[in-house]
């Protein structure tokens, strides 16, 4: 190869670095600051202007052991244990043995936390998303706490059901996905609405 030919080949490496390494990716964060500043940063929720989490990212509502807060409603189950650092989902295949055992002990685990048959707790409560960090969960899965929530916090199980019903999202366009209940939205109102617990 000819030295002119090399230099070329350098100068049009350097230029598609710049333009395409630094300059767009300015542009279009710059862009997205511009329409959508929450969502371009990060979609942060936060309480007393202290952030408290991301509406994008699930979170863990247990106690120092592990154990569901029964003030809350829970999550998705996640691989990664809501680090989004280790985002990611376990690769077991429906039929891995590994797997089948996991799903049959989070069924048995939830029916027992929320008093149902195990044949009513949802597919939602039993697997973790592909990233293991999903922050809904299906209206099915928010109605049977419904009633734990309402217990632990001593309120009228309507009042709470209300609360669920505002963190719903229907489906985007009315016909992509599905409905979806944002968990940290419904959780921060049911402390606003009924205090700390």
């Amino acid at each position: 190869m000819s030295p002119r030919v090399l230099l070329a080949a350098v100068r049009a490496l350097l230029v598609a670095t710049v333009v395409l390494g630094l300059a767009y990716p300015l542009l279009v964060t710059g862009i997205a600051q511009l329409v959508a500043p929450g969502r371009a940063g990060g979609s942060l929720v936060t309480v007393d202007g202290e952030v408290v989490g991301s509406a994008l990212v699930g979170q863990a509502t247990t106690d120092a052991d592990g154990d569901p807060l029964p003030q809350y409603f829970q999550a998705r189950p996640s691989v990664s244990g809501y680090d989004g650092a280790a985002s990611g989902g376990s690769n077991l295949g429906p039929n891995a043995p590994e797997l089948v055992a996991l799903v049959q002990e989070r069924r048995a685990a939830v029916a027992a936390l929320e008093g149902v048959d195990p044949a009513d707790v949802p597919p939602d409560a039993l697997t973790a998303s592909a990233s293991g960090l999903d922050p809904d969960i299906s209206p099915a899965y928010a109605a049977i706490q419904v009633r734990r929530v309402a217990e632990a916090r001593g309120v009228p199980a309507e009042e709470v059901q209300a609360l669920v019903e505002a963190a719903t999202a229907g489906r985007d366009l009315g016909f992509i996905g599905a409905p979806h209940v944002r968990v940290l939205q419904l959780n921060l109102a049911l402390d606003r609405e009924f205090g700390r617990v």
